[in-house]
């Protein structure tokens, strides 16, 4: 029986690896009703108290995906200004104008359908779960000893494309790091990191000239970092750089950074919502003017320290876009690159490269595809530096071997994503009152992260995963923190 035991439970394991938790739970069921081996049975025991959280948290990332489709139908973007925009998808016959209910310009749910269903689920150039890298294009290059802010120059950027050249066996994901002075062109520095680093790559296009775009087009190791709606409107400088891009046919990395109460709703759930619906516009119209165009979901919530500013290193930060992640993995398919792996610390310090490494941790427990910003930003995505960057691939390199090291049974760990159920509701508000923190939505959910953070904490006091490999949450346990 130990055999068949064995491999009961890896069949269960399995099934938790392809997020069918409900095979799982019949797999594991039928084990503790038959095993006798009492460590099979232990492990089994503790898989089995997962499940139907497991299960509940995967129905509501389907709502989630459910409801960001009805925000496009039920809701809309408010394009109307946009004449361009507008232009396309009526010639699209994408607009649903018999809508008597939406705030802005609805989209017909059989359009978003067939749109979404041309976009690649593979990529050819894929680096795997749990791959961290640079990004985010902080304004301000970190010097040791000069406190001037200031972008990179053209030397600076050839030094930083050395050392990420060097960490290539860390950096999984080489995405613009910094900004950069007029001494160096957007395609001179694209040409820095093609030749100095192999692996997969993103920058913008926007500054480039409709030829120097084409470096880009056919080259599956490449991304086109593009954005073009927030706060359920398009961005008017972004809309002619959007379009090229898509057009020209580079692999699009779309990106949106809504924060939860500020430029978005504040619960969980809703966050998640109007960002997921945000992207999925994106990759509709980008589906519009270039069927089967690739698209990447770069949905990046954002969470605010006391005093309203975009906080990395809140502990919700990683939480939030471990789910958003889930999200993708478990439901859409479609490749996905959050954000996470930095802090909000300024300084060059071991209490902000702990904090990066903690919140890298709490990712790659949760599993993640590719997380962007996590190696050399910090300041909140303000500053790059160099020695940040080689002291976090070193944190990693060894995070990286303990977490590979450690015993494959643990299974999928529950995130207890909090439902929502007036997400739909709080959305619409926000957009009939044009900002959320005016919103009745937004204030009964001021607390929503604290609450969910306070159930992660209860679970964990319970169980920990991977305990040789601190995280957020360890360490709260550690100080003795565990009510925020």
């Amino acid at each position: 029986m130990n055999d068949r035991a064995n491999e009961l439970f890896k069949e269960g394991l399995k099934h938790e690896e392809s997020y069918d938790f409900e095979s799982a739970k019949k797999v594991y069921k039928e084990l503790l009703a038959n095993v006798k081996d009492s460590k099979t049975a232990e492990k089994t025991r503790s898989r089995m108290e997962d499940m139907d959280d497991l299960i509940a948290e995967k129905e509501i990332y389907k709502r989630i995906d459910e409801n960001g489709k009805r925000v496009l139908t039920d809701i809309g973007i408010n394009i109307a200004e946009s004449q361009e925009l507008m232009d396309i998808l009526v010639e699209a016959d994408a607009i649903d104008f018999e809508s008597d209910t939406a705030v802005f310009v609805p989209l017909k749910r059989d359009f978003i359908d067939r749109c979404l269903e041309n976009i690649p689920r593979e990529m050819p150039e894929d680096p795997g779960m749990n791959c961290f890298g640079t990004g985010a294009t902080p304004p301000f290059l970190k010097r040791p000893g000069d406190e001037e802010l200031r972008a990179a120059s053209k030397d600076e950027f050839k030094r930083i494309v050395q050392v990420v050249g060097e960490h290539s066996d860390t950096a999984g994901i080489f995405s613009l790091p910094v900004a950069f002075d007029k001494s160096i062109s957007s395609y001179e520095v694209a040409k820095l990191m093609e030749q100095g680093f192999a692996g997969l790559k993103m920058t913008t296009t926007k500054a480039m000239t409709d030829d120097e775009i084409l470096f880009l087009k056919g080259k599956d190791h490449w991304l086109d970092g593009t954005s073009l709606i927030t706060s359920l409107a398009p961005m008017p400088t972004m809309v002619d750089a959007f379009l090229r891009s898509a057009r020209t046919g580079t692999n699009l990395l779309l990106l949106d950074l809504t924060i939860a109460g500020a430029s978005g709703p504040g619960s969980p759930e809703a966050l998640l919502t109007q960002i997921h619906a945000q992207v999925m516009f994106m990759m509709v119209l980008a589906q519009t003017v270039n069927p089967g165009v690739s698209c990447m979901h770069g949905g990046i919530p954002g969470v605010v320290e006391t005093g309203g500013d975009l906080s990395y290193s809140s502990r919700h930060q990683p939480l939030i876009n471990a789910a958003m992640a889930r999200l993708n993995t478990w439901i859409t398919k479609f490749p996905s690159a959050q954000s996470g792996g930095s802090t909000s610390i300024s300084e060059m310090n071991e209490t902000a490269v702990m904090e990066s490494e903690l919140s890298r941790n709490t990712l790659r427990k949760y599993g993640s595809h590719i997380i962007r910003h996590s190696l050399g930003a910090m300041g909140s995505l303000n500053f790059f530096s160099i020695e940040k960057f080689v002291e976090d691939c070193e944190r990693e390199k060894r995070s990286c071997k303990i977490f590979n090291e450690a015993p494959k049974d643990k299974g999928i760990i529950p995130l207890y994503f909090p439902a929502d159920d007036k997400t739909l509701d709080g959305i619409k508000e926000i957009a009939e009152k044009g900002n959320p923190k005016s919103a009745e939505h937004t204030l009964r959910n001021v607390e929503s992260f604290m609450k969910w953070e306070k159930t992660i904490n209860d679970a964990a006091r319970k169980k920990l995963y991977y305990p040789q490999l601190s995280d957020t949450v360890i360490e709260r346990i550690r100080k003795g923190e565990m009510i925020p």
